[in-house]
């Protein structure tokens, strides 16, 4: 099966155009800007075998698994063998225009283990900035890795200080290497807010308004916008996003945590020369918040954004098994990102995800991601509604068996079962 995109004449991106663009007018009616692409999102089967390829955005992908952005797609090596082993897309590490100003530490990685040998990893905390390689190094690599691997996805991820221009030239830089996709670090929960970048923007609906209206003015790719979950709400940062023109939403980043302290030095983990800084937090054990954030974002989505079909949403947060990607599936993933769980378990591991969403859709007879995609929202609720929903069916069952209250109430085909539900004995 062909994943090619079809190129569209004066645009940097690969895409498909959708039945609802308009030729005469370069847009998709209502809803982007100019400059931007009508796209639309679908997947489809064509054999026996559940059906993986989605198509999101205008993206198509053998498979809803993708890089997340961070050390697994920091330079060409590993983004190439993400593409050799199979990986649907792949989001590269964060760049920005002065990476002079990136600096890191080492150690910057801690664990949570548990169980009584302590050998089971839960969780993953980074003090990890975003890339500290030129941008001219990572574009002249978007560049080979798309001329290599054209019907592949790459998307970009991007952060830029609060500077209009600064955010014009990033983006134009970032397209010109053909780049499928932007997706704007929104998120980044530590060392880039000092400098009002990341989660500083992602947690400030007022100025997320103004800078995506810069972005989604230029940008002439599908531009994503990563959340942070560390707000009250995430549900209002994703709404301004779509708003002001993204086309999809990417959630979660990683939680502010500290990891602990060592009982023994006393010090913070990671420790550098006796200190540390609070950072995010991932892997298995944030994956029920992943999905919480993940069934409110969608909720919302759906109500109000319904009628737009070509809004998308990417799952992240402690997926490890193809059996965690179908859970943000079923809560309206489109695509599920997987970051710390290629850190733990290489890049072949996509193969395995792969056969066991496989066997969960061959379980439930699906044939395609559309199939089961969202179906478990409408079994939340409120509170309220679970006690009115429980009082109601306490007094069913007691109702059945009291049995029948008039001669009326007897049937035919169930008159043995009602016979002895007024038997006392």
């Amino acid at each position: 099966m062909s994943f090619a995109l079809t190129r569209f004449s004066g645009l940097s991106s690969k895409t498909t155009l959708s039945p609802d663009f308009d030729h005469s007018s370069s847009r998709r009616r209502n809803v982007l800007p100019p400059n931007r692409v009508g796209l639309k999102i679908s997947s489809s089967s064509s054999s026996s075998e559940p059906d993986l390829s989605v198509t999101v955005n205008g993206l198509k992908m053998p498979n809803p698994f993708v890089i997340g952005s961070g050390p697994p797609g920091t330079n060409y090596t590993v983004m190439k063998r993400a593409f050799d082993e199979g990986w649907g897309g792949v989001i590269a590490k964060t760049v920005s225009l002065d990476a002079s100003k990136v600096i890191n530490v080492t150690p910057r990685y801690a664990r949570l283990r548990t169980g009584s040998a302590k050998t089971d990893v839960i969780g993953w905390q980074n003090i990890e900035l975003i890339s500290d390689r030129p941008l001219e190094t990572m574009l002249k690599e978007f560049k080979q890795l798309k001329q290599e691997y054209p019907d592949r996805i790459l998307i970009a991820s991007i952060m830029e200080e609060y500077s209009k221009t600064g955010w014009e030239e990033l983006i134009d830089r970032v397209e010109q290497t053909g780049v499928d996709a932007l997706e704007i670090n929104f998120s980044c929960p530590h060392g880039m807010p000092e400098r009002r970048m990341g989660a500083a923007v992602g947690q400030d609906c007022a100025l997320l308004e103004e800078v995506c209206g810069w972005i989604n003015a230029k940008a002439t790719v599908p531009v994503w916008a990563k959340m942070t979950p560390n707000i009250t709400d995430i549900t209002e940062p994703a709404r301004v996003s779509l708003k002001s023109g993204c086309e999809g939403i990417s959630a979660i980043n990683t939680i502010m945590s500290v990891m602990g302290i060592d009982l023994k030095t006393l010090h913070p983990e990671p420790c550098v020369e006796g200190y540390s800084t609070p950072g995010g937090y991932s892997y298995k054990a944030v994956r029920p918040i992943a999905l919480a954030k993940v069934l409110n974002i969608a909720k919302m989505m759906k109500s109000e954004f319904g009628e737009n079909k070509d809004c998308s949403l990417s799952g992240i947060g402690g997926v490890e098994t193809g059996y965690d990607a179908a859970e943000f599936i079923l809560l309206g993933s489109n695509t599920v990102q997987v970051c710390t769980g290629v850190m733990v378990h290489g890049y072949g591991h996509v193969k395995t995800l792969c056969a066991e969403l496989q066997d969960f859709m061959k379980q439930h007879n699906f044939s395609t991601i559309e199939d089961f995609r969202g179906h478990s929202l409408q079994y939340f609720t409120t509170h309220t509604d679970l006690v009115r929903r429980q009082k109601e069916a306490i007094e069913q069952r007691k109702a059945e068996r009291r049995g029948l209250k008039s001669d009326k109430d007897w049937t035919g085909d169930g008159f043995v079962k009602e016979t002895e539900s007024m038997v006392s004995n």
